[in-house]
């Protein structure tokens, strides 16, 4: 494990190493700190915001956690409800006995909204949770990915986190009352893995970075 005046030398050079390996693409340009006031992110909304019913949200980031680590704690759907914000209930059934995913119920709710709906769960072990819903009662379809990738090559406890939520209201009102707080919730959500993974396998190797995220 890696502390003290390791980690503050690491923090600087990490962003500098990504960016010459296979993540030092275009896109990596994006990379930038994180911007709070009190505590909340800020966003900005726009007109088009509210005319429209489908939602976006991307990051990539990288963490000093394994992808074995992150896995086991985004797989792990029946325990959604005891550190997932705003998940309600969370019930695992029809699982495929090969091992390649399962279907599972989830109660959603942050007010005024609450949904109950069935998801699509499919595994690739240590590398891919991919949850997708097509028969909700609010969404015409509802999609949440991770992908998981190796990290720093010398730090074999650390990875690069790809998270994707994306979904498309079947109602303009539900989408312009969940518009205000979307951006909020999504990023609440990563943080509450990350945290948990913290909880079952202990203080990060690394400090985590943001390589790059999008919401339309």
């Amino acid at each position: 494990m890696l502390k003290g005046s390791t980690l503050k030398a690491l923090d600087v050079r990490i962003i500098q190493r990504y960016m010459q390996s296979s993540l030092s693409c275009c896109s990596c340009q994006q990379i930038g700190p994180r911007h709070y006031i009190n505590g909340i992110q800020r966003y900005y909304i726009t007109f088009n915001d509210f005319r429209n019913k489908k939602r976006m949200y991307t990051k990539k980031e990288l963490v000093g956690y394994s992808m074995e680590d992150m896995y086991s704690v985004v797989s792990d759907v029946s325990n959604y409800y005891k550190f997932v914000p705003y998940v309600k209930k969370s019930q695992v059934h029809t699982v495929d006995p090969g091992g390649g995913g399962f279907k599972a119920d989830l109660i959603v709710g942050f007010p005024p909204l609450n949904e109950i709906y069935t998801s699509q769960v499919t595994l690739q072990p240590n590398s891919r949770v991919k949850s997708e819903c097509h028969d909700g009662r609010l969404f015409n379809y509802l999609l949440n990915e991770w992908r998981f990738s190796p990290g720093l090559k010398d730090i074999p406890n650390s990875c690069v986190v790809d998270f994707r939520v994306a979904f498309e209201f079947k109602s303009l009102l539900h989408s312009n009352i969940a518009n205000i707080f979307f951006d909020l919730i999504c990023d609440q959500m990563e943080n509450a893995f990350i945290l948990e993974v913290n909880r079952r396998s202990g203080p990060p190797s690394i400090r985590s970075h943001v390589l790059k995220s999008r919401r339309s």
